[in-house]
């Protein structure tokens, strides 16, 4: 299989003043991201995520160790063909259009439709922008401004999108039609490799993710390991009464928390209090484990 991202050993330190000690940004981080994957990069703010992004993309060079996109090295400018890049506050150029910056990433990236103008069009109208395909960037809002780099990003057709907070400033409908528009891009065969604060999203990407905290990288799992790992497990149901330690929500729901080895008993006496069983999930999920990993330092 082919190994869409390397990082071996990347180190990144920031100088400071004379009165204060260099930053050490990256302390040794080595991980591997495939062809094909979608690998969520999480950790607080801070943590390192966005210099590791700076390092990929060519924006910065590390100061040891090193990155690779499809085993070319990341200071080479062949590395970054074919790669859509959507950092977390776009710069657009204001003066241009949606149009013109779709069409100028086609030409930068050599790419070349039989229909230029109906395949901007095209990723334009899956990110709801038709309307101003033809109107300058100056003056969009900010979840405006997100959707056209992503429109710009998935217009290149890449090989490898590497997204900083992709859904920052998107409304709620917005998010859901980016989530969608990732995952049928993930079914073709795509590689994503993301940093997001809402780690619900990246729940429903990721095929794993990593946590990073202070600059090291504290874990690398798949979502379904989490499930594994936990050794709890809410039940939620609905029925007339409450069953000893249940939480009431709304509309007759009822949640507890038991352990595994109290599932069947728990799911029995449901079942003689006369309830419906809605569902039964791992207690452990991917924003618990980020707080284990943050708070336990």
């Amino acid at each position: 299989m082919t190994v869409a991202i390397t990082l071996t050993d990347l180190r990144k330190t920031y100088p400071r003043s004379w009165a204060s000690p260099p930053f050490e940004a990256l302390k040794g981080i080595s991980l591997t991201v495939d062809e094909g994957e979608v690998f969520g990069f999480i950790g607080p703010n801070g943590a390192g995520k966005s210099t590791a992004i700076k390092i990929l993309t060519g924006v910065m060079f590390p100061s040891a160790g090193s990155a690779k996109l499809f085993g070319i090295d990341v200071a080479q400018p062949e590395a970054r063909r074919g790669l859509g890049y959507v950092p977390e506050n776009p710069s657009l150029p204001d003066y241009l259009t949606p149009m013109e910056i779709l069409g100028m990433g086609l030409s930068l990236h050599g790419r070349k439709p039989a229909n230029p103008a109906a395949h901007c069009l095209r990723w334009l109208e899956r990110f709801e922008l038709a309307e101003v395909a033809n109107k300058v960037v100056r003056g969009f809002s900010k979840g405006m401004a997100q959707r056209t780099a992503l429109a710009h990003a998935m217009a290149v057709e890449p090989r490898l999108l590497i997204l900083d907070e992709p859904l920052s400033g998107l409304d709620p409908i917005g998010r859901r039609d980016v989530v969608d528009i990732l995952s049928e891009y993930r079914r073709q065969g795509g590689t994503i490799f993301l940093t997001s604060h809402v780690l619900h999203d990246v729940e429903r990407l990721a095929d794993r993710f990593g946590l990073i905290h202070k600059g090291e990288l504290r874990a690398v799992r798949a979502p379904a390991e989490l499930a594994g790992e936990a050794d709890k497990v809410l039940v939620r149901s609905q029925g007339p009464a409450a069953i000893p330690g249940m939480i009431a929500e709304t509309g007759g729901r009822w949640v507890i928390e038991v352990a595994r080895t109290q599932l069947w008993p728990t799911l029995h006496a449901l079942d003689q209090a006369g309830h419906a069983l809605i569902e039964i999930k791992p207690s452990l999920s991917l924003e618990t484990a980020f707080l284990h990993f943050v708070k336990g330092d």
